[in-house]
């Protein structure tokens, strides 16, 4: 589960330019290290750690030298890196040479099993706001009709 806390600041231009914003951030940045990783990919195979990192640092360095020649990379179930020159948009057609090209970024594109995983990643916004205060007991009539749907324990 990620935890987000209500921040807010003051907007310097926009439409909003001069009111004060609120918006959501993580309470803490959850970081997998990569012995972490090594320690999760050791349980699931046979695989030593020294053939882990092995493996890793090889393709970090494929993909490296992969991207150097333009070319994608697909990471099969993870998804693909490939690199992207943004276009500065100009005028003449003529005036367009590899100079007008912004600095390049590589693009990960995930594939449905990583979308999914992203999707299905619980959150909650601690949002001192929206707390409740606390009200009266309802009176026993009013427990009488309330809706006491979910889970049912026979025993």
């Amino acid at each position: 589960m990620v935890e987000f806390e209500v921040k807010s600041k003051k907007q310097t231009i926009g439409k909003k330019k001069g009111q004060t914003v609120y918006y959501a951030v993580p309470k803490s940045n959850q970081h997998m290290t990569l012995d972490a990783l090594c320690d999760m990919i050791m349980d699931e195979t046979s695989l030593s750690r020294g053939d882990v990192m092995n493996t890793l640092i090889t393709l970090g360095k494929m993909a490296c030298r992969s991207l150097k020649m333009g070319a994608s990379v697909d990471l099969g179930d993870l998804g693909s890196l490939r690199v992207y020159f943004p276009p500065k948009m100009m005028d003449n057609q003529k005036d367009v040479t590899a100079a007008t090209l912004k600095k390049p970024k590589i693009v990960f594109t995930p594939k449905n099993r990583m979308r999914d995983a992203a999707n299905a990643v619980e959150v909650s916004v601690d949002n001192p706001a929206r707390k409740k205060s606390p009200t009266p007991d309802p009176s026993p009539k009013d427990k009488e009709s309330e809706d006491h749907s979910g889970p049912v324990t026979e025993g």
